[in-house]
């Protein structure tokens, strides 16, 4: 057992219900009250190991509050707490429908970057957002309502090739725009 496993899982330590839809604001501002009772100024007066303890203790609460606001890593969490090994890096079964969609939306993506359209560009950025928020409605629902982990899962792989696009256009802009 590690360090993090003896401190519990992340939504235990802000309070917050297990499950794929966290209200953000609810989640930064259990964050910040947690940060202010363990920061490890407070705890500077102590003891080597008690200001050891408190570092770790700030450590575990930033990365908690790093994967539960970002949509993926919560995603992953959810399943490694569950005892699901998404398989990411080795599992690169997708629905067809999805991969003949993700082919195109790169062609158009290489097309507009060899163009210098920025706005071909800016526009199939906000459809994958469009994609990417209906991806994560539909994760919410496998977790939070159906119970669905092997769905969950292929849809969590789904979501990093969206936001891995995303990421790639939003490199184009800058490019085209620099």
């Amino acid at each position: 057992m590690n360090f993090s496993d003896a401190l519990g899982d992340y939504f235990s330590l802000f309070g917050l219900p297990r499950r794929y839809a966290v209200d953000l604001s609810s989640l930064e501002s259990a964050y910040l009250d947690v940060q202010a009772k363990i920061h490890p100024d407070r705890f500077s007066h102590l003891a080597e190991n008690e200001r050891r303890v408190a570092m770790q203790w700030a450590a575990h609460a930033n990365e908690g509050y790093r994967v539960l606001r970002k949509a993926v890593p919560r995603a992953r969490y959810l399943l490694h707490l569950a005892g699901v090994d998404p398989r990411i890096e080795s599992n690169t079964a997708m629905p067809p429908e999805f991969l003949m969609r993700q082919m195109m939306l790169r062609e158009a993506v290489e097309e507009a970057e060899q163009t210098g359209d920025v706005d071909a560009l800016d526009d199939l950025l906000r459809e994958l957002r469009h994609d990417t928020r209906e991806m994560e409605q539909s994760l919410a629902a496998d977790f939070d309502q159906r119970g669905d982990l092997i769905a969950a899962t292929s849809r969590v792989r789904q979501l990093m090739f969206l936001e891995r696009l995303q990421e790639e256009i939003g490199s184009a802009l800058e490019t085209l725009e620099n």
